[in-house]
Parts: C-alpha cells; sequence; structure tokens
C-alpha cells in the first residue's frame, strides 16, 4: 500500500495552506525577497508543489494593498489564493479550507523556504496512518530543525477553533486552540531518528535570511531539489554559517488567557 493510500477517501483533499504578508514586523516584506533570482516565498512554493500527498496548494494572504504582490506572483506560479483578515489569522485560514473545500489541512507558513516536501509527505502519510483516531499531527521540535515546520490537522476540528476560540493568540497563530486542549482533541508528533532542533532555518530577522540565502546559493547550481539531510550536511561542512543567526530568538505564545 503506497503512503497516498494510507489518507482516507474522507479525509481527501488535502490542502496545504501557507500564510503570508508583506506586513511583517521584524522583517517587513521578507516573503519577496530575493534567493538566487527569485523572490523567498517562489521557494517555498515551488519545493511544495513537488508534494505527492499534498492535493491543493494555497496562499492565504490579507486584504491589505501590499500584499497584491503576493497575489500577483502566486498566479503567475498557478497557485491558489485566498484573502482574508490580517490579524485573525485563524480565521483566514478557515476561510481558505472552505474555498478550497479541504477536508484535510496542512499548515505551513511562507518563512521556510528550506521547507522539505518528502517530510511533509511523511507527516501526511503519518497522519493518515493514524486515522480517524487523530485530530492534530505537528514534528516534534526536538527532532526537527525550525523552518520545517508542519502541521496537518482535520477541517473538522479548524472549524471548532475558529468558532470558538477567544484568546488572541489563539486567532493570531491558528493551532494553539487545538493543540492546548488534549483532552477534546486528540494530537500526535512525528519523531525523527536524532535530534536536530538546535537548528533555526525559518525566516523572521536579517540574519536567518543571510543563513538560508548563503545555504540555498550552495545548492541551487547542482542540487535545487535539495532536502533537509542535505542542509544538515552543509552545515556539517560549514559550521560557522549557523553562528549567523544563533543570537535570534523564536517568538512564544503568551499563556493562555
Amino acid at each position: 500500500m503506497s503512503d497516498r493510500a494510507r489518507v482516507p477517501a474522507a479525509d481527501r483533499p488535502v490542502i496545504c495552506i501557507s500564510q503570508a504578508r508583506m506586513g511583517s514586523s521584524r522583517l517587513p516584506g521578507k516573503v519577496m525577497l530575493p534567493i538566487h533570482g527569485q523572490p523567498m516565498l517562489a521557494w517555498h512554493l515551488l519545493r511544495l508543489r513537488r508534494s505527492k500527498q499534498i492535493d491543493g496548494l494555497v496562499v492565504a494572504t490579507t486584504t491589505q494593498a501590499p500584499d497584491d504582490a503576493i497575489v500577483e506572483l502566486c498566479q503567475s506560479l498557478g497557485v491558489g489564493v485566498f484573502r482574508g483578515s490580517e490579524t485573525d489569522v485563524l480565521s483566514r485560514y478557515a476561510g481558505a479550507a472552505a474555498s478550497f473545500g479541504a477536508a484535510t489541512v496542512v499548515r505551513v507558513t511562507s518563512d521556510c523556504p528550506l521547507i522539505d516536501p518528502k517530510l511533509v509527505d511523511e507527516a501526511i502519510a503519518f497522519y493518515g496512518g493514524k486515522r480517524p483516531g487523530t485530530d492534530y499531527l505537528t514534528l516534534d521540535p526536538r527532532d526537527f530543525p525550525r523552518g520545517l515546520d508542519t502541521e496537518v490537522f482535520s477541517r473538522r476540528v479548524l472549524i471548532a477553533a475558529a468558532r470558538h476560540a477567544v484568546d488572541p493568540a489563539e486567532r493570531e497563530h491558528v493551532t494553539p486552540y487545538i493543540y492546548r486542549r488534549p483532552e477534546q482533541f486528540h494530537c500526535a508528533r512525528l519523531n525523527g531518528a536524532e535530534q536536530h532542533g538546535g537548528h533555526r532555518w525559518c525566516v523572521d530577522e536579517a540574519a536567518d535570511f543571510q543563513l538560508v540565502c548563503r545555504m540555498i546559493e550552495a545548492f541551487a547550481p547542482t542540487t535545487p531539489n535539495f532536502g533537509w539531510h542535505d542542509c544538515l550536511a552543509l552545515l556539517a561542512k560549514h559550521p560557522e554559517w549557523a553562528e549567523l543567526n544563533r543570537a535570534v530568538k523564536q517568538k512564544t505564545l503568551l499563556p493562555s488567557s
């Protein structure tokens, strides 16, 4: 049985929704910053398009005028777009899932240009193999670098979250309403063979961008379809690169109110 067959028909289509906007507070306009000849967002989306488990790819952006640039890029790449609230990202996700008929939602974020489609497929297949008992799955943050972040959950729990979440952090970050309530939703984690959670490959600040630029530029000429294990091997050859963004702190959620 193929990995694709593990996802029950009732849980398809699997729609991957990536949130993107130009108004990032720490690095404004980051998704359109150029890396080796194309915007960072293009790298992110073109990598995701190689997924074999995803049935549709959508960017959920805002109704703000600066995000017209994101819409234009998505249209040029043939990627679906949904526009919604800038601050209520949970409602934006729910709207995107409804508009594109998702039964299962894969949540990723556009500040991850090194995201690995094979790992995304692994997460979807693992989630599908645990259905119908599992509502939500994420990567174990101890085992995988930041920047590969992938969450998989049912449309049902997304609707419940959008309907009932009132905490501002739960509306801004989409999934805390789900994983903060294990008594209500069955949550699971995909574990890795080793712990690599100390690596940071997402882009929040200029130092993060400098690191991913170096990595993509190293791979692009000969290995454009690189995977996350290739990234680990590259940094093993250039350990000084990992120091570029060592001081960058990941934002943390405020405690639930």
